[in-house]
């Protein structure tokens, strides 16, 4: 589990492709500290499991799901990425509940800066349109974050986040442009809601004459 805030800005320094999967070398020095063999860090969102790492560095495999669901498909030497080592037992959590576990990607619509600030508007598939709610948390390549202000459009769904002077300067998200793609996962307990209601409307509906529910 992650907490959404983001620890270091790391680096890819080396990527080995094979047909259906990947293996990234990323520098961080902070990221590794105290990591050992099969410890998870957050790499832009996407929970990996260290393989190999020394003093600067760690090596972590992706599956062919990871890439096809995220931007690490598009990994490459001198990417930023943003790192965070798991959460401990007895830690704050300054953000808010994060897996890893990448629902999919999101785009960026628009860049609106202020002059201490910046509002992101990002596209909103219509699955998880209804998981994205004003004011509620998401976290997007890794970073938690408050949705600003939602809307739902005949050509579409978006959301906005606001990011302050510290999350641009710290994250990826500062250099992200009209048309990049994010890492975009929903909050857990709204999946979980939103599996239940889908249950419940199932069981609430009327069984066929005849038929077995």
């Amino acid at each position: 589990m992650f907490t959404g805030i983001i620890e270091e800005l790391g680096r890819v320094t080396r990527v080995e492709r094979t047909a259906d999967a990947a293996r990234l070398t990323v520098h961080g020095p902070l990221a590794v500290e105290g990591v050992r063999h099969g410890d998870s860090i957050s790499v832009s969102g996407v929970c990996l499991t260290v393989v190999d790492s020394d003093a600067e560095s760690f090596t972590a495999d992706v599956m062919a799901q990871t890439l096809a669901m995220s931007t690490l498909d598009e990994a490459h030497e001198g990417l930023a990425v943003n790192l965070e080592r798991a959460a401990k037992v007895g830690d704050r959590i300054g953000g808010h509940i994060v897996q890893g576990h990448i629902d999919g990607t999101a785009r960026v619509l628009a860049v609106r800066p202020g002059e201490a600030w910046r509002v992101l508007r990002f596209s909103l598939d219509a699955a998880h349109a209804p998981l994205v709610v004003d004011k509620g948390s998401v976290a997007l390549d890794g970073i938690s974050l408050t949705v600003s202000a939602i809307g739902d459009e005949p050509d579409g769904s978006w959301f906005e986040v606001s990011l302050i002077p510290e999350t641009l300067t710290a994250t990826t998200l500062g250099e992200r442009q009209v048309g990049d793609l994010v890492n975009l996962e929903t909050d857990i307990l709204a999946r979980h809601v939103e599996r239940m209601l889908r249950l419940d409307a199932r069981r609430a509906e009327p069984v066929p004459a005849g038929g077995v529910a």
